[in-house]
């Protein structure tokens, strides 16, 4: 499985493995990591599951769709590299990803 670096509000990280399929957000959430409150639970209809994906990742983990641009329109300190991590799917590429949480 995959392992995703997740860097919480407060610096600190964690990693987990994520199984293929699942997505960032889920990872998250089974893992209990801070800063990733997924009120949606993952439908793409909010924007509380936000992240930062590191910049040396964003070839690989692609830009947002339109949809997910409107969500992330309704978040605040939105970045070039800001996604929606109920939106980014685990592939076996995304070994190593790392992504921060808004503060």
């Amino acid at each position: 499985m995959p392992v995703i670096k997740y860097i919480q509000p407060n610096g600190h990280s964690v990693e987990f493995e994520v199984p293929l399929g699942s997505s960032v957000m889920q990872g998250a959430m089974d893992n209990m990591v801070e800063g990733i409150v997924a009120e949606c639970g993952g439908a793409c209809s909010c924007a509380t599951c936000q992240v930062y994906v590191d910049p040396a990742w964003m070839e690989i983990v692609g830009p947002a769709c339109d949809f997910e641009q409107d969500m992330l329109s309704a978040a605040s300190d939105v970045r070039s590299n800001s996604r929606l991590s109920c939106q980014i799917e685990i592939t076996p590429e995304l070994h190593g990803l790392i992504v921060s949480m808004p503060g």
